[in-house]
């Protein structure tokens, strides 16, 4: 039937793909491609921005290729993005004057330092519910300005444009036609006030970004623009854009306050819904914007981990002891436990709850008897720790809601891990489920256009379509579960910078 898809682009870290989805909710056509990832210094990450767009062409043409109608058939796009990563463009000629600056990069670890030493941090908390730390936005944008030859006097002129990597792709994907974001990529960027839904002259003050440059903020289902034919053989409409943490979000069908989500690729990052109540965090996590829907703002609890499936990737690439990731859960259970390591995986510094941008890696514990197996199972471990650590600030946080009796849903690569989902359990002492459908992040996007589309169902007949995959229940006595969480706390303190 015409119009019955959906075509979803999940733009990540490491690779861009896309699926389409069928009105059943179903995954029936994918492409990916990974692409490149820069290091010039210690602590910078980058992406070339034709990497991006090239990889995000090549994978649409080839899911559509895979549906009978190819783009005649789709009713809708929706985006879903890695967060925080900064470009800056020619509005005249769409060329990047630099490359993007990855969420991961720390390079600007003593600009905030400056801005916390003269007393400003409280102020950025307040508007945006955000920590001055590198890996938001807004201070990557600043350093472009006054570290790319001219870019400060183009951006002033008006010539320059800034985005997230959903804006960029939009702008191509439109001809440069429109210049737009939603809601949750604008929340991740130090320059949004989350409370009056704008961006903030203040802010833009005090980081020197002229608000020229700034996209439109649309709501997470919205009209942002109409695809170019050139790029798929017909004009599609996208529909439904929402950072990735956000979509997964949406994708877990996490409507209801209180309902808690959990994502492991790159990172780790974890969503409790707070309704429309935005919660101060006490506890240094994030207060963000879930989503944004027919003008009405859901907020969310973030804690954001840095390093999740990274640690599995180190492993192959970095220290060569797997082959393929999916080696490192027969490793880990074929380990030693009482060859007990405990990885600290900060390669990029320590996100929530200690927000440490110069912390580094570390292993603790090592014997002569250490070995693959034991790395391998440290790797999978310091994901479950991590996660507690969120949790419990999570718990602490929103001690109003019924947090108590938590089921964390959780998605992503790393959740593929049976091994690594029970420990994960284990350690919360609390259910975790896996749904049937892991591809929730794509799902999300595809969600958001659907239902700006008209053509897929409101927030509780989608509810009723999550299904479970398998629950895992927790089994390790409390006592071995303290011993443990006592060995990683005392780890994590021994890594932090100060």
């Amino acid at each position: 039937m015409s119009g019955a898809y959906i075509l979803a682009i999940d733009q990540g870290t490491t690779s861009s793909r896309a699926i389409v989805f069928d009105g059943a909710f179903r995954s029936v056509a994918v492409g990916q491609q990974e692409f490149a990832q820069h290091f010039p210094h210690s602590g910078w990450v980058e992406h070339e921005p034709e990497d991006l767009w090239n990889s995000t062409l090549a994978v649409c043409r080839e899911a559509l290729a895979g549906i009978e109608g190819g783009a005649s058939a789709i009713a809708g796009v929706g985006i879903t993005n890695q967060r925080e990563t900064t470009l800056v463009w020619s509005r005249k000629t769409g060329e990047a004057v630099c490359r993007a600056i990855v969420w991961q990069d720390r390079r600007t670890a003593e600009t905030c330092a400056a801005l916390k030493r003269e007393g400003h941090e409280e102020l950025f908390t307040r508007k945006t519910g955000l920590l001055l730390d590198p890996y938001f936005s807004g201070t990557k944008l600043a350093w472009i300005l006054d570290n790319v030859e001219g870019a400060r006097e183009r951006a002033e002129s008006g010539e320059l444009l800034f985005g997230t990597v959903d804006s960029w792709l939009i702008w191509k994907l439109t001809g440069g036609r429109a210049h737009v974001t939603d809601a949750t990529n604008a929340s991740r960027t130090l320059l949004y006030n989350i409370d009056e839904n704008c961006w903030d002259e203040e802010l833009c003050g005090l980081l020197g970004v002229p608000m020229s440059m700034l996209p439109e903020v649309k709501d997470s289902a919205d009209t942002f623009g109409t695809v170019d034919p050139e790029h798929f053989g017909a004009e599609l409409k996208i529909l439904g854009v929402a950072g990735d943490q956000q979509a997964a979000t949406v994708g877990q069908a996490c409507f209801r306050p209180g309902m808690i989500k959990s994502t492991y690729g790159t990172g780790c990052f974890a969503l409790l819904n707070t309704g429309e109540t935005r919660v101060a965090s006490q506890n240094r996590l994030l207060s963000t914007i879930a989503y944004r829907l027919d003008g009405q703002t859901t907020y969310a609890l973030e804690g954001s981990i840095f390093v999740a499936g990274s640690a599995v990737q180190w492993l192959r690439d970095g220290l060569g002891i797997i082959e393929a990731a999916a080696e490192s859960q027969k490793l880990a259970e074929a380990s030693d436990p009482a060859n007990r390591l405990y990885l600290v995986p900060a390669f990029v510094g320590l996100g929530a709850p200690y927000w440490d941008p110069d912390a580094r890696g570390a292993i603790f514990g090592l014997t002569r008897a250490s070995g693959p197996a034991d790395f391998c199972r440290a790797a999978l471990e310091s994901v479950g720790y991590q996660t507690l650590d969120l949790i419990e600030a999570m718990r602490a946080d929103a001690a109003d809601m019924d947090t108590d009796d938590i089921v964390l849903r959780v998605d992503g690569g790393m959740t593929a891990s049976d091994w690594t989902m029970q420990f994960l359990s284990d350690l919360l002492a609390a259910p975790v489920d896996r749904p049937q459908v892991l591809e929730t992040t794509a799902l999300g996007a595809a969600w958001l256009a659907g239902y700006k589309a008209g053509v897929w169902p409101g927030m509780e007949e989608f509810s009723g379509s999550w299904h479970l995959d398998r629950r895992f229940e927790p089994q390790m006595a409390e006592s071995e579960r303290t011993k443990l969480h006592a060995g990683w706390q005392d780890a994590v303190r021994r890594t932090r910078s100060a």
